[in-house]
Protein backbone atom coordinates (compact mmCIF):
# COMPACT_ATOMS: atom_id res chain seq x y z
CA UNK A 1 0.00 0.00 0.00
CA UNK A 2 1.75 3.12 -1.42
CA UNK A 3 1.92 6.54 -0.51
CA UNK A 4 1.28 8.33 -3.77
CA UNK A 5 2.09 11.54 -5.00
CA UNK A 6 -0.97 13.04 -4.61
CA UNK A 7 -1.20 12.42 -0.95
CA UNK A 8 1.91 13.80 -0.29
CA UNK A 9 1.40 16.88 -1.84
CA UNK A 10 -1.68 16.85 0.13
CA UNK A 11 -0.22 16.43 3.58
CA UNK A 12 2.43 18.77 2.31
CA UNK A 13 -0.46 21.18 2.15
CA UNK A 14 -1.82 20.18 5.04
CA UNK A 15 1.25 20.60 7.17
CA UNK A 16 1.85 23.90 5.49
CA UNK A 17 -1.51 25.08 6.52
CA UNK A 18 -0.98 24.30 10.44
CA UNK A 19 2.45 25.54 10.94
CA UNK A 20 1.08 28.97 9.31
CA UNK A 21 -1.99 28.60 12.20
CA UNK A 22 -0.22 27.38 15.32
CA UNK A 23 -2.12 26.72 18.63
CA UNK A 24 -1.69 25.76 22.13
CA UNK A 25 -2.20 23.50 24.42
CA UNK A 26 -6.83 22.97 24.61
CA UNK A 27 -6.90 25.74 22.12
CA UNK A 28 -6.36 23.52 18.57
CA UNK A 29 -9.89 24.49 17.78
CA UNK A 30 -9.18 25.15 13.63
CA UNK A 31 -6.36 22.04 14.08
CA UNK A 32 -9.29 20.12 14.84
CA UNK A 33 -11.70 20.71 12.35
CA UNK A 34 -9.03 20.99 9.53
CA UNK A 35 -8.36 17.18 11.13
CA UNK A 36 -12.06 15.96 11.33
CA UNK A 37 -12.75 17.25 8.04
CA UNK A 38 -9.99 15.30 6.26
CA UNK A 39 -11.33 12.45 8.07
CA UNK A 40 -15.03 12.41 7.43
CA UNK A 41 -14.33 13.42 3.57
CA UNK A 42 -12.49 9.90 3.39
CA UNK A 43 -15.58 8.30 5.06
CA UNK A 44 -14.13 7.36 8.51
CA UNK A 45 -16.02 8.10 11.69
CA UNK A 46 -15.35 11.05 13.65
CA UNK A 47 -15.26 12.06 17.67
CA UNK A 48 -14.87 15.57 18.74
CA UNK A 49 -13.79 17.04 21.44
CA UNK A 50 -11.90 14.05 22.97
CA UNK A 51 -10.08 14.95 26.03
CA UNK A 52 -11.11 18.58 25.52
CA UNK A 53 -9.93 19.59 21.83
CA UNK A 54 -8.72 16.03 20.71
CA UNK A 55 -10.56 14.20 17.80
CA UNK A 56 -10.35 10.62 16.93
CA UNK A 57 -11.44 8.51 13.58
CA UNK A 58 -12.28 5.16 13.37
CA UNK A 59 -11.98 3.05 10.71
CA UNK A 60 -13.17 -0.25 10.68
CA UNK A 61 -12.75 -3.65 7.87
CA UNK A 62 -14.80 -6.31 9.40
CA UNK A 63 -13.85 -8.39 12.73
CA UNK A 64 -9.98 -8.36 13.93
CA UNK A 65 -7.18 -6.39 16.12
CA UNK A 66 -7.62 -3.15 17.23
CA UNK A 67 -5.13 -0.68 17.54
CA UNK A 68 -4.92 2.93 18.55
CA UNK A 69 -2.56 5.43 16.11
CA UNK A 70 -1.51 8.73 18.01
CA UNK A 71 -0.25 11.74 16.86
CA UNK A 72 -0.03 15.18 18.69
CA UNK A 73 -1.59 18.41 17.86
CA UNK A 74 -0.43 21.51 19.64
CA UNK A 75 2.45 24.57 19.45
CA UNK A 76 5.05 26.05 21.65
CA UNK A 77 5.07 29.32 23.18
CA UNK A 78 7.79 30.52 20.69
CA UNK A 79 8.37 33.66 18.17
CA UNK A 80 9.30 31.58 15.05
CA UNK A 81 12.91 33.42 13.44
CA UNK A 82 11.99 31.38 9.36
CA UNK A 83 11.00 33.15 6.72
CA UNK A 84 9.56 31.29 4.44
CA UNK A 85 5.90 31.39 3.12
CA UNK A 86 4.26 29.17 5.62
CA UNK A 87 5.82 30.88 8.84
CA UNK A 88 3.48 31.08 11.61
CA UNK A 89 0.70 33.74 11.33
CA UNK A 90 0.13 33.59 15.45
CA UNK A 91 2.42 36.07 16.66
CA UNK A 92 4.48 34.11 20.02
CA UNK A 93 3.27 30.50 18.94
CA UNK A 94 5.28 28.42 16.59
CA UNK A 95 5.41 24.44 15.48
CA UNK A 96 8.53 24.20 16.94
CA UNK A 97 8.52 20.30 17.75
CA UNK A 98 6.80 19.08 14.26
CA UNK A 99 3.76 18.23 15.58
CA UNK A 100 2.09 20.04 12.26
CA UNK A 101 4.11 17.35 10.60
CA UNK A 102 2.73 14.62 12.99
CA UNK A 103 -0.93 15.00 12.48
CA UNK A 104 -0.38 15.47 8.47
CA UNK A 105 1.36 12.02 8.33
CA UNK A 106 -1.35 10.42 10.62
CA UNK A 107 -4.06 11.97 8.47
CA UNK A 108 -2.02 10.65 5.28
CA UNK A 109 -2.07 6.94 6.61
CA UNK A 110 -5.80 7.31 6.97
CA UNK A 111 -6.82 8.43 4.25
CA UNK A 112 -4.32 5.74 2.33
CA UNK A 113 -6.16 3.05 4.81
CA UNK A 114 -9.64 4.24 3.67
CA UNK A 115 -8.70 3.29 0.26
CA UNK A 116 -8.03 0.01 0.43
CA UNK A 117 -9.84 -2.99 1.93
CA UNK A 118 -7.04 -5.56 2.50
CA UNK A 119 -6.77 -5.22 5.86
CA UNK A 120 -9.00 -6.74 8.51
CA UNK A 121 -9.65 -5.08 12.02
CA UNK A 122 -9.82 -1.38 13.50
CA UNK A 123 -8.02 1.46 13.45
CA UNK A 124 -8.55 4.42 16.12
CA UNK A 125 -6.52 7.40 14.91
CA UNK A 126 -5.37 9.44 17.81
CA UNK A 127 -5.07 13.22 17.51
CA UNK A 128 -3.97 14.63 20.61
CA UNK A 129 -4.27 18.03 22.17
CA UNK A 130 -1.41 19.49 24.62
CA UNK A 131 1.05 17.50 24.74
CA UNK A 132 3.66 20.49 25.19
CA UNK A 133 3.69 20.21 29.37
CA UNK A 134 0.21 20.27 29.68
CA UNK A 135 -0.61 16.69 29.74
CA UNK A 136 -3.58 16.13 27.29
CA UNK A 137 -2.32 12.65 26.72
CA UNK A 138 -3.65 11.67 30.38
CA UNK A 139 -6.95 13.70 29.61
CA UNK A 140 -7.87 11.79 27.04
CA UNK A 141 -7.30 8.84 29.13
CA UNK A 142 -9.21 10.54 31.77
CA UNK A 143 -12.13 11.20 29.13
CA UNK A 144 -12.60 7.77 28.79
CA UNK A 145 -10.60 7.31 24.99
CA UNK A 146 -9.92 3.45 25.49
CA UNK A 147 -13.67 2.77 26.79
CA UNK A 148 -14.53 4.64 23.66
CA UNK A 149 -12.45 3.57 20.96
CA UNK A 150 -10.84 0.10 22.51
CA UNK A 151 -7.70 -0.49 21.90
CA UNK A 152 -5.60 -3.87 21.76
CA UNK A 153 -2.32 -1.76 22.02
CA UNK A 154 -1.76 1.84 21.05
CA UNK A 155 1.70 3.58 19.04
CA UNK A 156 2.95 6.83 18.89
CA UNK A 157 5.92 8.56 16.80
CA UNK A 158 8.11 11.75 16.79
CA UNK A 159 10.27 13.49 14.59
CA UNK A 160 13.86 13.06 15.59
CA UNK A 161 16.61 15.67 14.77
CA UNK A 162 20.06 14.39 14.58
CA UNK A 163 18.52 10.76 13.20
CA UNK A 164 19.52 10.88 9.39
CA UNK A 165 16.13 11.01 7.21
CA UNK A 166 15.15 7.51 6.35
CA UNK A 167 16.22 6.19 9.60
CA UNK A 168 13.91 5.22 12.48
CA UNK A 169 14.86 4.26 16.00
CA UNK A 170 13.55 2.64 18.67
CA UNK A 171 13.95 0.75 21.69
CA UNK A 172 12.45 -2.59 23.72
CA UNK A 173 11.91 -0.39 27.24
CA UNK A 174 12.34 3.20 28.35
CA UNK A 175 12.49 5.94 24.88
CA UNK A 176 11.56 8.88 27.19
CA UNK A 177 11.98 10.01 31.18
CA UNK A 178 9.24 10.82 33.22
CA UNK A 179 9.03 14.54 34.17
CA UNK A 180 8.47 15.81 37.53
CA UNK A 181 8.79 19.34 39.33
CA UNK A 182 9.38 20.56 42.53
CA UNK A 183 9.42 23.83 44.54
CA UNK A 184 11.22 24.39 47.77
CA UNK A 185 10.46 26.91 50.32
CA UNK A 186 13.36 27.93 53.39
CA UNK A 187 11.81 30.04 55.63
CA UNK A 188 14.54 31.91 57.49
CA UNK A 189 14.15 35.08 59.06
CA UNK A 190 14.66 38.33 57.43
CA UNK A 191 17.20 41.33 58.26
CA UNK A 192 19.45 44.10 58.10
CA UNK A 193 22.43 42.73 55.40
CA UNK A 194 25.10 44.46 57.46
CA UNK A 195 23.78 42.61 60.52
CA UNK A 196 23.43 38.58 59.35
CA UNK A 197 24.09 37.60 62.79
CA UNK A 198 21.01 38.69 64.02
CA UNK A 199 18.62 36.81 61.17
CA UNK A 200 18.82 33.15 59.08
CA UNK A 201 19.58 33.87 55.86
CA UNK A 202 17.48 31.62 53.78
CA UNK A 203 19.60 32.67 50.24
CA UNK A 204 22.45 31.24 52.10
CA UNK A 205 21.00 28.43 53.01
CA UNK A 206 19.02 27.93 49.81
CA UNK A 207 22.17 28.02 48.36
CA UNK A 208 23.67 24.74 49.91
CA UNK A 209 21.03 22.97 49.25
CA UNK A 210 21.25 23.47 45.52
CA UNK A 211 24.67 21.82 46.05
CA UNK A 212 23.21 19.47 48.23
CA UNK A 213 20.81 18.14 45.73
CA UNK A 214 23.37 17.46 43.16
CA UNK A 215 24.44 14.36 45.58
CA UNK A 216 21.04 12.79 44.97
CA UNK A 217 22.11 11.46 41.60
CA UNK A 218 26.24 11.11 42.02
CA UNK A 219 25.75 9.98 45.75
CA UNK A 220 22.52 8.41 46.49
CA UNK A 221 21.16 6.47 43.43
CA UNK A 222 23.24 3.70 42.32
CA UNK A 223 24.78 4.14 38.99
CA UNK A 224 22.56 2.02 36.75
CA UNK A 225 19.38 4.68 37.60
CA UNK A 226 19.50 6.87 35.24
CA UNK A 227 18.25 10.13 36.32
CA UNK A 228 18.76 14.39 36.23
CA UNK A 229 17.65 16.57 39.39
CA UNK A 230 17.83 20.12 38.00
CA UNK A 231 17.00 23.25 39.70
CA UNK A 232 16.21 25.91 37.36
CA UNK A 233 14.74 28.72 39.47
CA UNK A 234 15.84 30.41 42.94
CA UNK A 235 13.53 33.21 43.90
CA UNK A 236 14.57 35.22 47.05
CA UNK A 237 14.68 38.53 48.08
CA UNK A 238 13.87 42.21 46.83
CA UNK A 239 16.66 44.89 48.26
CA UNK A 240 20.18 45.32 47.78
CA UNK A 241 20.38 45.29 51.71
CA UNK A 242 17.59 43.04 53.40
CA UNK A 243 18.67 39.60 53.75
CA UNK A 244 14.75 37.84 52.67
CA UNK A 245 12.86 36.10 54.88
CA UNK A 246 12.19 33.40 52.46
CA UNK A 247 13.71 31.77 49.59
CA UNK A 248 12.00 29.42 47.21
CA UNK A 249 13.52 26.50 44.86
CA UNK A 250 12.16 24.91 41.81
CA UNK A 251 13.47 22.64 39.96
CA UNK A 252 12.57 19.13 37.18
CA UNK A 253 13.51 15.68 37.90
CA UNK A 254 13.97 12.91 34.95
CA UNK A 255 14.18 9.23 35.45
CA UNK A 256 12.97 5.99 33.94
CA UNK A 257 10.86 4.08 36.44
CA UNK A 258 8.56 4.90 39.14
CA UNK A 259 10.24 3.13 41.95
CA UNK A 260 13.33 5.97 41.12
CA UNK A 261 10.56 8.66 41.02
CA UNK A 262 9.43 7.62 44.64
CA UNK A 263 13.31 7.57 45.56
CA UNK A 264 13.95 10.60 44.40
CA UNK A 265 10.94 12.40 45.75
CA UNK A 266 11.72 11.06 49.57
CA UNK A 267 15.59 12.00 48.71
CA UNK A 268 15.07 15.44 47.91
CA UNK A 269 12.46 16.01 50.92
CA UNK A 270 15.05 14.79 53.34
CA UNK A 271 18.15 17.04 52.09
CA UNK A 272 15.48 19.96 52.06
CA UNK A 273 15.08 19.14 55.71
CA UNK A 274 18.04 18.16 56.61
CA UNK A 275 20.09 21.64 55.03
CA UNK A 276 17.63 23.72 56.15
CA UNK A 277 17.71 22.47 60.15
CA UNK A 278 21.72 22.68 60.14
CA UNK A 279 21.08 26.72 58.61
CA UNK A 280 18.23 27.28 61.53
CA UNK A 281 16.06 27.39 59.08
CA UNK A 282 12.79 25.59 57.84
CA UNK A 283 12.04 23.71 54.81
CA UNK A 284 8.69 22.71 52.90
CA UNK A 285 8.26 20.67 49.87
CA UNK A 286 5.78 20.40 47.30
CA UNK A 287 6.86 17.37 44.41
CA UNK A 288 4.09 16.98 41.86
CA UNK A 289 4.23 13.72 39.67
CA UNK A 290 3.88 15.34 36.12
CA UNK A 291 4.45 12.57 33.03
CA UNK A 292 5.50 8.94 33.71
CA UNK A 293 8.33 7.44 31.76
CA UNK A 294 7.70 6.57 28.36
CA UNK A 295 8.44 2.61 28.22
CA UNK A 296 7.70 0.44 24.92
CA UNK A 297 6.37 -3.15 25.74
CA UNK A 298 8.48 -6.12 23.73
CA UNK A 299 5.91 -7.61 21.39
CA UNK A 300 4.61 -4.23 20.23
CA UNK A 301 8.12 -3.12 20.16
CA UNK A 302 9.20 -6.02 17.84
CA UNK A 303 5.39 -5.19 15.77
CA UNK A 304 7.22 -1.52 15.25
CA UNK A 305 9.92 -2.51 13.90
CA UNK A 306 8.67 -4.97 11.72
CA UNK A 307 6.75 -1.97 10.39
CA UNK A 308 9.73 -0.09 9.88
CA UNK A 309 11.80 -2.66 8.61
CA UNK A 310 9.06 -2.83 5.78
CA UNK A 311 9.13 0.87 5.54
CA UNK A 312 12.86 1.62 5.21
CA UNK A 313 14.80 -1.90 5.72
CA UNK A 314 16.73 -3.34 8.29
CA UNK A 315 19.69 -1.35 7.82
CA UNK A 316 17.85 2.20 8.98
CA UNK A 317 16.00 1.19 11.75
CA UNK A 318 18.24 1.43 14.84
CA UNK A 319 17.63 -0.57 17.41
CA UNK A 320 19.90 0.30 20.75
CA UNK A 321 19.10 4.04 20.84
CA UNK A 322 20.13 6.10 23.94
CA UNK A 323 16.80 6.91 25.51
CA UNK A 324 16.16 10.79 26.41
CA UNK A 325 15.98 12.52 29.36
CA UNK A 326 13.02 14.32 27.90
CA UNK A 327 9.41 13.61 28.20
CA UNK A 328 6.38 12.68 26.25
CA UNK A 329 2.65 12.32 27.52
CA UNK A 330 2.35 9.55 25.10
CA UNK A 331 3.31 7.29 28.39
CA UNK A 332 -0.04 8.26 30.24
CA UNK A 333 -1.66 5.92 27.02
CA UNK A 334 1.34 3.37 27.39
CA UNK A 335 0.70 2.94 31.24
CA UNK A 336 -3.23 1.64 30.46
CA UNK A 337 -2.25 0.03 27.34
CA UNK A 338 0.46 -1.86 25.69
CA UNK A 339 2.33 -0.31 22.47
CA UNK A 340 5.59 1.29 21.64
CA UNK A 341 7.05 5.05 20.53
CA UNK A 342 9.45 5.38 17.61
CA UNK A 343 11.48 8.15 16.75
CA UNK A 344 11.28 8.94 12.84
CA UNK A 345 14.67 10.52 11.73
CA UNK A 346 13.96 14.01 9.63
CA UNK A 347 17.87 15.08 9.33
CA UNK A 348 19.23 15.77 5.61
CA UNK A 349 22.73 18.11 5.64
CA UNK A 350 22.02 19.42 8.87
CA UNK A 351 20.02 19.60 12.49
CA UNK A 352 17.96 22.42 13.62
CA UNK A 353 17.18 21.31 17.14
CA UNK A 354 13.18 20.88 18.56
CA UNK A 355 11.86 23.67 20.64
CA UNK A 356 14.07 26.37 18.75
CA UNK A 357 12.52 29.26 16.91
CA UNK A 358 14.38 28.28 13.33
CA UNK A 359 12.89 24.91 13.11
CA UNK A 360 10.70 23.53 10.67
CA UNK A 361 9.79 19.69 10.39
CA UNK A 362 11.00 18.07 7.03
CA UNK A 363 8.69 17.69 4.51
CA UNK A 364 10.50 14.97 2.67
CA UNK A 365 9.72 12.55 6.26
CA UNK A 366 6.17 12.63 5.70
CA UNK A 367 5.69 9.66 3.22
CA UNK A 368 8.17 8.13 5.28
CA UNK A 369 6.04 8.69 8.26
CA UNK A 370 2.69 8.18 6.40
CA UNK A 371 4.08 4.40 5.03
CA UNK A 372 5.25 3.01 8.76
CA UNK A 373 1.80 3.76 9.97
CA UNK A 374 0.31 2.19 6.94
CA UNK A 375 3.16 -0.62 7.40
CA UNK A 376 2.23 -0.94 11.16
CA UNK A 377 -1.22 -1.56 10.42
CA UNK A 378 -0.64 -4.53 7.72
CA UNK A 379 1.62 -5.98 10.38
CA UNK A 380 -1.14 -6.73 12.62
CA UNK A 381 -4.46 -6.69 10.35
CA UNK A 382 -2.88 -7.35 6.52
CA UNK A 383 -3.07 -10.48 4.82
CA UNK A 384 -0.02 -12.07 5.88
CA UNK A 385 -1.36 -11.46 9.58
CA UNK A 386 -3.82 -13.64 9.52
Amino acid sequence: MSINEALIADMTKWRHTLHACPEMAFEEISTAQLVASVLRANGIAVQEGVGRTGVVGSLSRGTGPSIGLRADMDALPLVEKNQFAHKSQHEGKMHACGHDGHTAMLLGAAVALSQHSDWQGTVHFIFQPAEEAAGGGRVMVEDGLFERFPCDAVFGMHNWPGLPLGRFAINHGPMMASFDTFEIQIQGSGGHAAMPEKSIDSLVCASHLVVALQTIVSRRLAPQETAVVSVTQIHGGEAWNVLPDSTVIRGTVRCFSIETQRRIHALLTELSEGTAKTHGATASVSYHYAYPATINTVAETDMAIAAATATVGPDQVQRDCTPSMASEDFAFMLNNKPGAYIWLGVDQDSSTPLHNPHYDFNDEALALGAAYWVALVNSRMGPDAR
